[in-house]
């Protein structure tokens, strides 16, 4: 008999055949792509049992078309590249990697609260160019136990940066409509309504997925709440921020500046208003990194495909809802025993209320 074919779709991460060390040895046939586009995709994965997707487009159409495919493994947290309602109305499951690099994202968000409160790049550029200024160069650097952090969702990643500013001394509030204030309150921190904490902060910390609803989370009315000279920082994903609205907020005086890893296209253009915008500082989509989580990534997600086929528990499945569709034509797996694939806590689902009334997954 064949072995189940797995294929990742697409990766630019350095190729160390971790992946494939790992399906081979649980007896399946493994394939690797660089498709972009959803007919590469789909060329790419025909037969497949299983995807494992870096940034290719996983669309309604594609899972149409990839008829044999079961699970979706996400090499990543955000899975804003995968239709999942898709998905979960044929019976495919779908997971991310979300603790891979838990500590390496708090800690680069934290590095950049701390740049920009602290203004480390306009001294550093200030000692550059011969300067010995520090009043001037940095008029607003910032006591901690005087400035306000809001950290917006409470997740892994959110819940960790508010610890680290806590334990810094910055005062935290938190809005997460999905987390009881007394879990809050029992952190140390302080619950807020969205609004609230705009209005409140002096730093504006993004850790919610990019969702229909949530993109431009951050948009024109949104930036306006927010306190003169406030700043945004986003280490989650450049769709949650307008970035239009952000530099004419910054260009108009409002907001002091931003310090964004994300951005709504990467690379960032080249004519890009963020690169000549005062008060912005920018990393390239890093926050992610370090050679720990890089070698956790591709481990973390070819086993849960493994887990999924053998009908282990795979607790970071996002539709828990797949394994109660059975679509007429599309058997859904049934390892040995009857068991579904998919075991574990429920994530969280259901909508929350941003600003304005949007939903906040």
């Amino acid at each position: 008999m064949t072995a189940d074919l797995v294929v990742l779709t697409d990766s630019n991460l350095p190729d160390t055949g971790t992946v494939e060390e790992i399906l081979t040895a649980a007896g399946l046939r493994t394939a690797r792509a660089q498709a972009t586009t959803e007919d590469e995709v789909v060329a790419a994965a025909d037969g497949a049992v299983a995807v494992m997707v870096q940034w290719a487009p996983i669309t309604a159409d594609v899972l149409d078309r990839l008829e044999a495919c079961r699970f979706v493994s996400r090499l990543g947290i955000g899975y804003d590249m995968i239709d999942v309602p898709a998905a979960t109305a044929r019976g495919i499951a779908v997971a991310n990697t979300p603790d891979y690099c838990v500590e390496e994202v708090a800690t680069h968000t934290l590095a950049l609260i701390l740049a920009a409160t602290r203004g480390v790049v306009a001294l550093d550029r200030a000692v550059r160019a011969g300067r010995w200024a520090a009043v001037s160069d940095a008029p607003h650097a910032v006591r901690p136990s005087a400035t306000t952090v809001a950290i917006v969702g409470y997740g892994r990643i959110g819940s960790r940066t508010a610890a680290f500013a806590g334990a810094l001394g910055f005062r935290v509030l938190v809005h997460d409509p999905y987390v009881d204030d007394a879990v809050i309150a029992a952190a140390g921190h302080v619950a807020a309504g969205l609004h609230d904490a705009l209005g409140a902060a002096d730093v504006v910390s993004l850790h919610v997925p990019l969702t229909p609803e949530t993109r431009h989370l951050l948009d024109d009315a949104a930036l306006k709440a927010m306190r003169p000279g406030a700043i945004v920082v986003n280490t989650c994903r450049g769709g949650l921020v307008d970035e239009e609205a952000l530099v004419a907020s910054i260009r108009g005086g409002h907001l002091a500046g931003a310090a964004l890893d994300v951005f709504q296209t990467e690379p960032l253009p080249s004519d890009s208003p963020l690169l000549t915008a005062a008060g912005v500082t920018l990393t390239p989509h890093s926050a992610w990194y370090s050679p720990a989580s890089l070698a956790e990534l591709p481990r973390h997600a070819a086993q849960q495909v493994v887990d999924f086929l053998a009908g282990r528990a795979v607790p970071s499945i996002v539709n828990p809802a797949y394994a109660k569709v059975d679509p007429a034509g599309r058997r859904a797996l049934r390892p040995a025993g009857g068991r579904s694939g998919r075991r574990g806590p429920e994530p969280r689902t259901a909508a929350r209320t941003a600003l304005g009334g949007r939903p906040l997954p």
